[in-house]
């Protein structure tokens, strides 16, 4: 039998006018402490958006959703954030914040393949 492990996870989501609280579901970012995985995947539907709020800055979003991507990854490139633990970048990532970008609460839950289970959330929550 496969080991289960604790996984944590939070939905991505847009906020085009944070003062209406209206959002958008665009992804998922995953951690798992065992497995050693911090990963994000996102998609941004530019015309479901664009139907949504048609002021938003896409360059701008997008810079700020590929963050998270550079982020979750770490290393060179990543800035200072990108250069903690795993875990302090999964706090930073899914900390409460007024922007355009935003996390849901994080969520808890057990899965033999955080990977997997992060395209199973990106799945359910996004598309």
């Amino acid at each position: 039998m496969l080991e289960k492990n604790l996984f944590e996870y939070a939905v991505l989501r847009v906020v085009p006018r944070v003062e209406r609280e209206e959002f958008i579901n665009v992804g998922v970012v995953v951690y798992c402490a065992k497995q050693k995985f911090l990963g994000v995947r996102f998609e941004l539907n530019k015309e479901k958006l664009a139907a949504f709020c048609k002021e938003t800055d896409l360059t701008v979003l997008e810079d700020n959703l590929d963050a998270f991507e550079r982020i979750c990854e770490g290393g060179n490139g990543s800035g200072a954030i990108g250069k903690l633990d795993i875990a302090s970048r999964f706090r930073w990532l899914t900390a409460t914040r007024s922007t355009v970008v935003q996390t849901s609460r994080a969520h808890a839950g057990f899965c033999t393949d955080a990977s997997e289970t992060m395209q199973k959330l990106y799945a359910e929550m996004v598309l």
